[in-house]
């Protein structure tokens, strides 16, 4: 089962309560949790059926370990679901080991439509890095390649002149100077091998490739920043 199930509020606070008991029966879980019989039951059941909580030989109540993983992320203030950082991979594409041109990639979707930049792409549960970049790179290239990693990009997205955090993403620094097969575009993306000086003509860029080159160049091994968008941009 996919840890993003569907969870009621009244089903979170069952959770919450049985986060820090190792067992516990159902009076001592009904009380807290201000839940009436029939309504506390129902959704006592739904936990079980879920496969987050399970009943034990002697009648009592436990996280199962999907329920264990689920509830380790929950803000125990606010009895909701944490909120963490997208989880990403960028690609810097070498077209050979003279480095003298890379894999740059027009992005054709929302939000950041007709920015230029590196390939990127999320990790999916269970990958490694390399693999994340591996598949990536096939996905939206058609080319292969074995990867590099070098460090850690994590960028917020405001909204220009204003507080308002539009994405919080954690970026996974990888590199290759050897690929095989043709250069392909991808859906929602346009790719094209360009020279470091071409790559800076852009008019729409992102802005943290210079950052991100940087700590290929091993200059750094980790870089937060703030960058703020207008709206047309985003």
């Amino acid at each position: 089962m996919s840890l993003e199930v569907s969870v009621h509020d009244a089903q979170t606070s069952i959770l919450r309560e049985l986060l820090f008991r190792p067992t516990a029966g159902y009076a001592e879980l009904q009380k807290p949790t201000g839940l009436e019989g029939d309504h506390f039951n129902f959704h006592l059941t739904q936990l079980v059926k879920k496969g987050l909580v399970e009943k034990t030989a002697r009648g009592r109540y436990q996280l199962s370990t999907l329920g264990k993983e689920y509830a380790n992320k929950l803000d125990t203030d606010s009895n909701t679901i944490e909120r963490q950082p997208k989880v990403s991979v960028i690609l810097v594409v070498w077209q050979d080991e003279r480095r003298q041109s890379l894999l740059m990639q027009e992005r054709l979707k929302n939000p950041y439509f007709g920015f230029w930049g590196y390939p990127t792409g999320k990790m999916r549960w269970g990958e490694t890095i390399v693999e994340a970049a591996a598949r990536e790179l096939l996905e939206e290239t058609g080319l292969t390649a074995a990867f590099t990693v070098h460090g850690i990009y994590h960028e917020h997205a405001y909204k220009h002149d204003s507080s308002d955090l539009l994405e919080d993403k954690l970026f996974l620094i990888t590199s290759t100077t050897k690929t095989s097969g043709t250069l392909l575009d991808g859906e929602g993306c346009r790719n094209r091998w360009v020279t470091i000086n071409e790559a800076k003509q852009f008019e729409k860029r992102f802005p943290g490739h210079d950052t991100v080159k940087a700590i290929i160049n091993h200059e750094y091994l980790f870089v937060e920043r703030d960058a703020h968008y207008s709206p047309e941009q985003f």
